[in-house]
Formats: structure tokens, sequence, C-alpha cells
């Protein structure tokens, strides 16, 4: 994984992301911020069991259907069975350590 500060690519709104095997963050403090670098692991790690460029339709997709589903872009992103999985995820510091394969399956239906 390498961090690497990139304010501009970031979109508005957001404060990083994850593009195999970069995360890109818009502010130099979430270098060390644990909760924030970790849930972005967790999108790392579901982006390299999916071979990344699938990982990104999919996500693409399931957005659609969520904002479909939602109609609200925020509530959308945060459905997400990607973004679901990381938030739900993000204070667990050994859960990639346990982190069985396609567990992003686990959160695509709301409970």
């Amino acid at each position: 994984m390498f961090l690497i500060v990139a304010k501009y690519l970031i979109p508005r709104g957001y404060r990083g992301m994850a593009v195999f095997p970069f995360v890109l963050v818009k502010y130099d403090f979430d270098k060390v911020n644990k909760i924030f670098v970790n849930h972005e692991k967790i999108h790392l790690r579901q982006q390299l069991e999916m071979l990344v460029l699938p990982f990104f339709i999919w996500y693409f997709f399931e957005y659609l259907i969520r904002l479909f589903q939602y109609k609200n872009k925020d509530l959308a992103y945060r459905n997400i069975s990607f973004e679901r999985e990381a938030y739900a995820k993000e204070t667990d510091y050994v859960y990639l350590k346990n982190r069985s394969f396609f567990q992003f399956l686990k959160y695509i239906t709301l409970k």
C-alpha cells in the first residue's frame, strides 16, 4: 500500500479513496488517521480479491442501484456493500488478518 496526498484527485465531499495499490488522501493528517487508513485498506483488499477492474464496475453499478433505491446520493454511497463492510469494520484493526474472501457479499442486503 502506498499512501499519497493528492488533494486535487479526490472528488469534492470525500477525504480519500483507494485505487489499488494506492490510497489517495486529500489531507496530510489523514495519513496517520488509523480508522481512515484501515477503512481504505479494506477497500484495497476488496479490489484485490475482485481483480481491481471488476470491483470498480460493480461499485459503479451498485451505486446506481442504490441511487434509484434511495434517491439520495449520500445514502446511495453509504449503502454500497463495499462501503458498508468498510464502515462496519474500520475500527477493527485485526479484521483484515481474519477476513475471509468476499465478505462484502454479507452487506448486500439491508437488515
